[in-house]
Formats: structure tokens, sequence, C-alpha cells
């Protein structure tokens, strides 16, 4: 069943156009990403999708009586509101129904005289399904870390506001989901909530994201913009990666036997008497069609990083019993560290415990408080701000290059223009002579990008790259890091760029307390996994202190069995489970079968904590 449907949509902007004629549609239960290099219009796209932005030519449809949503790579929330406010404005009669009686509520407690009849409402209520629906809405909030509804927008950080922007397209449960960027400023813990939703959920998705787990995981179908034209690919984001690979090879294939064709044909053309019969008129069509074909180009440009780093003196960085606060809140405790040649460090922790100010502190943006930071003269520190970096919009993208110079040595001692240094990293030359204004927020960052690198630091530090740069850069980066000798220190959400390039954490834990932790991002989460199944192990025997008899007695032959049985049905359920998720991510069944499936996965994960439980019951007994 068919939900959306595009046709020959166009899009430029000035005189740059960022497609034409593309045409797609998406059917119920498919979860679709859109992928393609930064400045490609995938996130205009979304916006004309969602009816935020107008085409220039071609139609866009959605299935009737069905309900979309989008959340926007940049929300807009009114800073006045309240939380409450945010989320339950809106058109969403189900939503107002409860918004009505949780307002009811409140009176009901505050002032019980006055309170209003909550019969009416208790009724409508009951016609209209809502129990069900505030549960689920409550527990949405829950899992994206919201209870103080009545905080005002204006007084929270970036990735709070994020959170409610992201609960309030997930409360109304539509049946079209549109994301923009959506792990942008989340926690890890809540990226991998939502990861879980959304590949459980009954929905239809459509969204833009980095994230590579997360594609992988979530997607069955990729839809990629590619020199202004759309290709489909059925599959998650590591099938997709294979496919586009075949596509390439075989288009370059088709253009070179074109070419080779095409010289006879020209040889025929130019033979041919300009008043040619009717006969030959077939071959002159063929003629234009191969010319056509001739002119297309397969895009293998990559983005190169050759940049050379200075080298480092035996003292790097060393940091001794710092401390940093602000307005009275600890995000630095008597911290000390001394940095050491070809560190790869990550930072993780909650939003809002002082990620980015630490790595400010580093960076020399400010002094601590207490403590020193001792840096070695020959250390030179490259700061990849989360801010986007304040370029001049009027001057062109080669000016703020050769602001910095206009020779560039490279690590293998050679020397590049700006222009060629700009071409790199994939600006090309129209862009180079183009306003910075006119350039797409992912196409500033790297700009910023190459500002950072171009002057060869020995000491990176950088601050959520992954947020706007497009999956083809963040690859090039990540191979280019990987070769780097200076030290690294990185604050990403990103799991797999922190997998791939950090071995040990810093995880803040918030009041100012800093852990050391030895591996990277994955091998954190295990642990942390390890540590909760130990405490829970720790805990059982409390509950059952009031019968000592029954803890200390051996199982019965049946209670035996009954363990045995239990751990072949736990690992049976959990191989079940996969092979679900499996399938529901391949994108090889139709909607009445992810719709089983999805009902499957939830009534496996009830199983399977009914199961664990007893099975650890029985295990702590034995």
């Amino acid at each position: 069943m068919n939900y959306l449907s595009a046709e020959n949509l166009a899009k430029s902007f000035d005189e740059r156009q960022l497609f034409e004629k593309l045409t797609f549609g998406i059917d119920q239960g498919r979860k679709v990403a859109l992928v393609g290099v930064n400045g490609c219009g995938k996130s205009t796209l979304l916006k004309i999708i969602a009816g935020f932005e107008t085409q220039d030519q071609g139609e866009v449809s959605f299935r009737k009586d069905i309900k979309v949503a989008m959340l926007a790579q940049t929300p807009v929330l009114e800073d006045e509101d309240t939380v409450e406010e945010s989320i339950f404005e809106g058109e969403d009669a189900v939503l107002k129904l409860i918004k009505d009686y949780e307002l009811a509520l409140q009176k009901l407690e505050s002032d019980p005289e006055n309170a209003p009849d909550l019969t009416p409402i208790i009724e409508q209520m009951d016609a209209k399904g809502a129990w069900d629906y505030e549960s689920d809405v409550k527990q949405i909030l829950g899992k994206l870390g919201i209870h103080d509804f009545g905080q005002k927008l204006g007084a929270m950080s970036g990735g709070q506001r994020k959170r409610v922007a992201l609960a309030k397209v997930l409360v109304t449960q539509p049946d079209f989901l549109i994301l923009d960027e959506p792990t942008n400023h989340l926690d890890l813990e809540i990226i991998e909530w939502l990861e879980n939703y959304l590949a459980t959920q009954n929905l239809t998705l459509l969204m833009v994201t980095h994230d590579r787990y997360f594609l992988d995981r979530v997607t069955n179908e990729i839809l990629e913009i590619d020199q202004g034209q759309i290709f489909k690919y059925t599959g998650n984001y590591s099938y997709f990666l294979q496919k586009k690979e075949e596509r390439q090879t075989m288009e370059q294939v088709t253009i070179t036997k074109a070419r080779n064709l095409m010289k006879k044909e020209l040889e025929w053309m130019r033979r041919q008497p300009k008043a040619r019969g009717t006969k030959a008129k077939y071959r002159i069509d063929a003629f234009h069609d191969l010319k056509e074909t001739v002119s297309k180009k397969v895009d293998s440009a990559e983005l190169e990083v050759k940049l050379k780093a200075n080298r480092q003196g035996k003292k790097i960085l060393e940091l001794q019993k710092i401390t940093k606060s602000f307005d009275g809140q600890p995000f630095v405790d008597q911290f000390e560290y001394v940095f050491k040649r070809g560190d790869r460090i990550g930072i993780v922790g909650p939003n809002g415990v002082g990620k980015s100010t630490f790595l400010k502190l580093i960076a020399g943006d400010f002094p601590p408080d207490e403590g020193e930071l001792d840096q070695g003269l020959n250390t030179k520190i490259g700061f990849y701000t989360q801010e986007e970096q304040s370029f001049d919009l009027s001057k062109r993208v080669i000016d703020i290059v050769q602001e910095v110079a206009e020779y560039i040595k490279l690590a293998d001692g050679s020397e590049v223009t700006a222009s060629q240094l700009l071409h790199q990293f994939l600006f090309s030359p129209e862009l180079q002579y183009s306003l910075v204004g006119k350039l797409s927020g992912g196409e500033r960052r790297r700009l910023q990008l190459l500002r950072v690198l171009m002057e060869n630091p020995n000491f990176i530090i950088l601050d959520e790259p992954t947020n706007d740069l497009d999956i083809m850069t963040l690859n090039v980066l990540e191979d280019y890091l990987e070769k780097y000798d200076g030290c690294l220190l990185i604050v990403s959400h990103d799991r797999y760029f922190m997998d791939r390039l950090v071995d040990h954490l810093f995880v803040f834990e918030g009041q100012g307390l800093i852990r050391d932790f030895p591996g990277n991002y994955t091998d954190y989460r295990e642990s942390i996994a390890q540590e909760k199944k130990a405490e829970s192990k720790k805990e059982t025997p409390k509950k059952e202190a009031a019968k000592p008899k029954e803890q200390t007695r051996k199982l019965s032959f049946k209670e035996k069995k009954e363990l045995e049985e239990l751990e072949a049905k736990i690992a049976k359920l959990e191989s079940e489970k996969s092979q679900l998720v499996e399938q529901m991510n391949s994108g090889s069944g139709g909607f009445e079968e992810l719709q089983q499936w999805s009902e499957r996965v939830t009534a496996i994960d009830e199983e399977l904590e009914e199961k664990e439980m007893r099975w650890l019951e029985l295990s702590e007994m034995a």
C-alpha cells in the first residue's frame, strides 16, 4: 500500500540546481533513509515532502487519512512555552483530551471545591480509548528523560529542547514519520532507546541521519541522492554500500562502451550530407541519445585529507588538579591527567555534565578555577567546535582558506594551492568562488573542518564532529584520524565514530567526577550491562532474607529440570528475536508481515523478562 508518492520534483536555489525529475514512492511499513553528500538537498527534500518548503516543480501526495509528523534538524520551539504546553499543543483530538484531563486533575488537587466535574472527561476518555494512549505518552516522555512538565523551554539546553521536540512528534503516534538528523544532541542512552523504538514500531519512516549503527539497525530501504538523481536500494545501510559500488561499476562500463561507439557514430555524422533522408533519422536520434549517455559521469570523487601534523615534543599537556564550576555547578573537580603521544580519548556522559566545557578548558578558551594546565612548547591544538564558526558570509569560499595560507604543505612534503586543497575537500570550482552564505549547513561545517586541519595541529579536539557532516566525509575523516599520530580528544554521540577511533574514555558522571575507562564505547556499554546484572544478583537474596530456609535449601529435581529448560528457552527466544529483527531490517516483507514480526518481537521481550527473572531466582537458590 503506497503512503507517499513524489513525482518529478525539482528544486534550485539561485543558480544552483539541487535536484530535478526526482520520482519515488514509499510503501506502508517501510523504514527509509535518505543519504547523499552535504549540499545535495536531503533536508530540503524532507521539508518539501512535509510541506514546509515549496518545490519548483513536481507533486507530492500522501495517502488520505494518514497522520504525518516531522522532526526538523533544528526544531523551532517557543521559549515562553512550558514542556506541557509545547508537547500537547496541536490539532490531535486525543492529545487535547489528555491535556484537559491532566489540567482537571491538577485543579482537583489544588482547589477541590472549585474543581470541574471529571465525569464528562472520563466518559470521553473511555469513548476514545485514551487511557492506553495516555500511558504510551507518559512512557515515551519518561524514556526521553522528560519529567518536569512545567519547565520553560527557554531555560533548557539544546539537547533537552531536542528531546522535547522528539517527544512532541512521537506522542502523536503518526502513521508516517519524517526525521531530520534525529540523533543530533541526544544522549547515547536515549539514542539507543530511540533506535529500538523505531525498529519495533509499526510505522512508516523517512529520515536523514549520519549515525551508521542507527541506519543499519532501523532502516530497510535506502534512497540515495547522487548528482541530482535518486537511486533506491532495498535493504539496510551495509547492503546499500555493497550495491552502490556495483551500480557505479556498471555505470562506468556503460559509459566506456558508449564512448567507444560514439567515435564511430561521430565519424558517420560528419560524413553525411546536411540534407539527410528520413531512413537515417533513427540513427541520428540514437546518436543524440548516445551523446547524452557519454556526457554522464560516475561521481567517484572522494574527499582527501593529506595534511601534515606538526611534530610533538616530549611534553604534550599535563592537567594538574584542575577544577571548573559555573554558577556554583561543578563540571570538573580536581582532575589530573598527563597526555601521552598517541592518546585517543573519547568523552561520554549525559547532556549538561560539562563535556564541551572540558574541551574548551583544554583548548584554553578560559582558565580553570583551580589547578594548572601545563602545555608543551611544541603542542599545537586544533579545536573543531560544536558551534558553527562565524565566517563572513559575504566572502567567497576560497577567501576563507587564503586567509590562512596561499600554499599549504601536505604530509608527503609537497605543496598545494588553496584552490587545490578545496578541491580535495569536494569544493568544486563553482563552489570555491561562491559566497559562504550560499553554502549548505553541512558544507560550512566541512569548510570549518578544513580550516582546523590545514593549520597542521598535533593535538586535535573534536566536539560533536558528526552532527552536520555527511557519511562520506565522516568515512574519510575517520581514515585520516586512524593514521594520525597526534593526540585525539573527542566528544561524540556517534557510536561507530567513537568505536573506530578511541581506545579509552573519560566518563563524566556529574558533579565534576570524571572516570578513566580503558576501552571504546561498546566496551563501556558491555561493562555497564555486566555491572547491572551483578547488582541485580546481589539484590535478589535481600528480597528473600525473610525466608532463610528456602534461600539455602537445595533445588528439587523438578526445579533443576526447570532451570535447564529455562536456559534453553531463553537462548531460543533470543535467537528468534534476532532473526525477526534481521528480517524487519532486510526489507523483504510486506506491511502485514512487518506488523506480525513487530508484534512477535514485543511478545518475546515480555516473555524473556519473565523467564529471566525466574532463571535468576532459581540460579540464586542453586
